[in-house]
């Protein structure tokens, strides 16, 4: 292995070492928590080796909040493909993955839509994995779409939907008991007339 390449190599294995003891440390203390100085001092290296990968805390976000998007898209697609039904079962599946992802990784969830971060959405500039994630989505809800309907905005529709149930049960708006009776009706009425 050329010198080079095993640079780049170490390099990519400390971005990688950063990036998850951020998402460690946000996950069992919260976003106020991941500072750059407690990072340095979790992953043993210096402030300048972690500024010289990283210039900033938001910079770190962005970098969770791809990782994060390429994980959801995984388990999007998973979800979705993994159903036998029609149309209306993948829309539930994909609502059911969709929603379970936030509550397993609320800090994850958090650097992904809820923090700002400087990641463009809906251009195409965004990062692969957020094309991605958004394409499973869409995936899910294209069937059922209308020939009327603008199969973007729909999607986009349903993503709020999902992410303001979400971002409700877990601020405690809602009651966690009657998730399931929410998705069903949020299911019915996306789906009303497909099988």
């Amino acid at each position: 292995m050329s010198m080079q390449k095993r640079r780049e190599r170490e390099r990519a294995e400390r971005e990688k070492l950063i990036v998850t003891a951020a998402r460690e440390l946000a996950e069992t203390e919260g976003w106020d928590a991941v500072t750059t100085r407690r990072l340095a001092a979790e992953i043993e290296y210096s402030q300048p080796v972690l500024y010289s990968h990283f210039k900033s805390k938001d910079a770190i976000m962005v970098a969770v909040a791809v990782e994060g998007c390429a994980e959801l898209a995984e388990e999007l697609r998973a979800a979705r493909t993994a159903v036998t039904g029609g149309a209306r079962e993948a829309l539930a599946a994909v609502a059911a993955a969709y929603t379970a992802f936030a509550r397993r990784r609320p800090a994850l969830y958090d650097a992904m839509f809820t923090h700002r971060v400087d990641l463009p959405f809906a251009t195409p500039e965004a990062p692969v994995a957020l094309q991605e994630a958004f394409a499973e989505l869409l995936a899910a809800v294209q069937p059922i779409t209308a020939r009327t309907d603008d199969p973007g905005l729909l999607t986009e529709t349903y993503w709020a939907c999902l992410h303001g149930l979400t971002t409700l049960i877990r601020n405690g708006r809602l009651p966690e008991k009657t998730h399931t009776q929410r998705l069903e009706l949020l299911i019915g009425h996306f789906a009303a007339g497909v099988e």
